[in-house]
């Protein structure tokens, strides 16, 4: 029996760099600009019962997560764009686990969310690339973690959180042989 840890995290859970370098925010721009075609790619042929199989047990299903990170990326792109214009802006938190629950999270076409996926990560991808190493540094405030986080840990984070949630998928087709 597999461990819930690596069921729940299948690519571990988020390590910030004690020191971020360009290259490997570069790396990161291009995991998050490829995001929504790798999604698109490993859910394309899904049919709505495949889409309504949680991952895990108790876990969300293959619909809300994709629904999940097209929410969650708004938020974080929408974050990012405040911290490059405001001075460490605090960021409004939102409570992902019932945003989840909600109507179009569980029953909405995924397609809806495809299409938000790929214009916000065309438009992330735009802004990353043109930030100043000193843009990298901009922080904003999250309540919830009481911390300042910097845009280069939040493009970390999120080049991860695709990362996470396309394995939770994978890792489901795998074991029913999808």
């Amino acid at each position: 029996m597999e461990n819930i840890d690596s069921v729940r995290y299948p690519v571990g859970k988020f390590e910030k760099p004690d020191k971020i370098l360009k290259s490997e925010v570069s790396r990161w721009c291009k995991e998050i600009e490829r995001l929504p075609r790798d999604l698109k790619k490993l859910v394309g042929r899904l049919n709505d019962q495949q889409l309504d199989t949680p991952y895990r047990e108790d876990g969300w299903t293959v619909r809300q997560v994709i629904h999940h990170l097209a929410d969650s990326h708004i938020n974080a792109y929408c974050r990012i764009k405040l911290a490059l214009t405001e001075d460490n802006p605090t960021v409004k938190p939102y409570e992902e686990k019932l945003w989840a629950e909600l109507s179009d999270a569980k029953t909405a076409d995924i397609k809806f969310s495809m299409q938000i996926l790929t214009g916000i990560h065309k438009r992330w991808g735009l802004a990353i690339r043109a930030m100043s190493k000193d843009d990298y540094k901009r922080t904003f405030f999250h309540p919830v973690n009481g911390r300042n986080q910097s845009i280069a840990e939040i493009i970390g984070m999120y080049a991860w959180h695709g990362r996470h949630h396309l394995a939770h998928i994978q890792n489901l087709k795998t074991a029913k042989g999808w």
